[in-house]
């Protein structure tokens, strides 16, 4: 074991040992709100979801200082409100209850025809059956990109199930915002701040069923000594994140930024007053501060006509100058609707050329090294190779711990520096190439070795309501059996909300709450050995951010 992860360890011990006996200055006491376990809610709206789940929630911490839970490193938590609140259908949650936080949006009725966004994204064939609650005909599915996935209590079964750490990553772009039917403007700056209050909404609505102020299973935090007492209380952590594509209004326009470093100053500052920890500094879109890297197949292809339309330029392409690369980026043939997005032809792609010729820029140094002084993390997936090999460059003259990339979107030989640095990195739920299960072992087996090495565990981020995909039915291997036993003891069966009850095997993760099931199918497909790397996620999460904040440049 690393030294320094010794002493990072035996301080997190010594915190945890100070903090239980005043943890109402954070608000996460975990006496009994009433006279059942203080994981039962007091008063649960009626109608509601079932949560499915009986038995105590995983706790504590074992000799080391060490706390066991899965970490959640990248999901969307609030991407309903993002996009002008009606590209994601359906809300986290609602004070009127679930039946208006669970319907469709108004264009999706009475047939599903007007849902534009589920069409292009293939999660229908042209119609669907818009009712949610309390039917679910049609979503929450795995094959559904358009409809919500995050319901409040469905993330609260997969916390029961062994979720400890998320990272809720604020997401928005403004130009999809533009050319999608929308409740309020696409200004990126305003749609990061409605989700952040949003998320310490959420945060109340659930204290409020658990009996006050600090009783509910969620607490968001700031710190990580925060982070340590909430898991190791058997409480889900929430961290914010940022997730948008021209950030601080960074973008540039044939060229040329639309933003100095005054500004960039003022958004992270602003960040930080917002309890945001980490943010991706580009996505999807080149802007003034880096180049992306590539997304691939149709999606790529909308993608770059919105970056033509937000920015005058499409993608331009470079031979690679080292092993790394880029995503390819796809021949599409352009007629029908996709003809519709370009309004001019965008250039022919040399295949041989894989790589962004935008990297990073000057600007994008200047945010990268305020983020360092604030002791942020820098998300590093969607950066172009350019922009990623220089970012790795920056964080390696300052010994800077706080790289992470939460979401398989970078070139995995870049692993190892990250790991190198401290910082860590998470799978894609979906698994390697989409390939849902199997893909996932297949790509936790492979970099076993790189782990052990530098004493890293295991970690998935599920990218829940971001576009990119859940699981589907696993369809080979044993089956999930019900009810099964999730990580600390607790009991899992099959997931009932309204009239609809789900099952892993035949309907994939349709919704987060089952990622408790989705562990078990991988528990059966590789061992007892995934589930045990995948519950010291939630530790080595506060290892990277525990050195992060104890940093100090020179």
């Amino acid at each position: 074991m690393h030294a320094g992860r010794r002493v990072r360890r035996a301080v997190a011990a010594a915190v945890v040992g100070l903090l239980a006996a005043s943890a109402a200055t954070i608000g996460t006491g975990t006496a009994s709100a009433g006279p059942g376990d203080w994981w039962d809610p007091v008063a649960r709206p009626a109608p509601d979801s079932q949560i499915n789940v009986t038995g105590a929630p995983a706790s504590g911490v074992d000799a080391q200082g060490d706390v066991t839970g899965y970490l959640e490193a990248h999901n969307h938590v609030f991407s309903n409100e993002g996009f002008g609140g009606r590209m994601i259908c359906g809300k986290v949650f609602d004070p009127a209850g679930i039946a208006t936080a669970l319907k469709d949006c108004p264009e999706h009725y009475p047939h599903g025809i007007g849902a534009i966004f589920e069409h292009a994204t293939g999660g229908d064939d042209g119609t669907h059956d818009p009712v949610g609650y309390p039917t679910f005909a049609h979503w929450p599915s795995y094959k559904s990109l358009a409809h919500q996935q995050n319901y409040y209590a469905w993330m609260e079964r997969a916390w029961r199930g062994g979720v400890r750490i998320m990272v809720n990553d604020l997401v928005t772009n403004g130009m999809i915002c533009s050319l999608l039917p929308r409740d309020r403007g696409c200004n990126e700056m305003e749609s990061i701040r409605l989700q952040a209050r949003k998320s310490r909404e959420l945060e109340a609505y659930v204290d409020q069923m658990y009996g006050g102020p600090g009783r509910g299973w969620l607490r968001i935090v700031t710190t990580p000594e925060q982070a340590q007492q909430v898991v190791a209380q058997g409480k889900l952590a929430m961290v914010l994140g940022v997730e948008m594509s021209e950030p601080f209004g960074c973008k540039q326009v044939l060229g040329f930024p639309q933003c100095s470093r005054a500004d960039i100053d003022r958004g992270l500052d602003e960040f930080k007053a917002l309890g945001i920890s980490s943010m991706f500094l580009c996505h999807k879109f080149d802007n003034a501060l880096c180049g992306v890297r590539f997304d691939e197949g149709t999606t790529g292809v909308a993608v770059n006509a919105g970056q033509f339309l937000s920015t005058g330029t499409f993608w331009q392409t470079e031979r690679c100058r080292g092993p790394q690369s880029d995503n390819p980026i796809s021949s599409v043939d352009l007629t029908g609707p996709l003809r519709t997005l370009f309004p001019a032809d965008p250039p022919s792609y040399d295949p041989a050329k894989r790589c962004n010729t935008r990297g990073l820029t000057a600007l994008g140094e200047y945010a990268l090294k305020g983020l360092m002084s604030r002791r942020m993390m820098l998300e590093i997936d969607h950066m172009s190779v350019k922009a990623a090999g220089r970012s790795l460059d920056l964080l390696e003259a300052a010994d800077y711990p706080g790289v992470v990339s939460s979401h398989s979107w970078m070139d995995p030989s870049w692993h190892e520096r990250v790991y190198a640095l401290g910082g860590l990195v998470a799978q894609y739920g979906a698994g390697h190439d989409h390939a849902g299960t199997d893909g996932f072992v297949a790509e936790w087996s492979r970099e076993a070795g790189l782990r052990a090495a530098y004493d890293k565990a295991y970690a998935f981020g599920t990218d829940m309501n971001g576009v990119g995909g859940t699981n589907p039915p696993h369809t080979t291997g044993t089956p999930v059996t019900y009810p099964f036993t999730a990580l600390g003891g607790a009991r899992v069966d099959r997931q009932t909300t309204g009239q609809r009850t789900w099952d892993v095997n035949a309907d994939g993760v349709a919704h987060y709450g089952l990622v408790p099931d989705w562990i078990e199918d991988l528990r059966l497909t590789a061992g007892q050995a995934i589930v045990d790397d995948l519950a010291g996620g939630a530790q080595m999460y506060l290892d990277t951010w525990g050195a992060t904040r104890a940093w100090s440049a020179g």
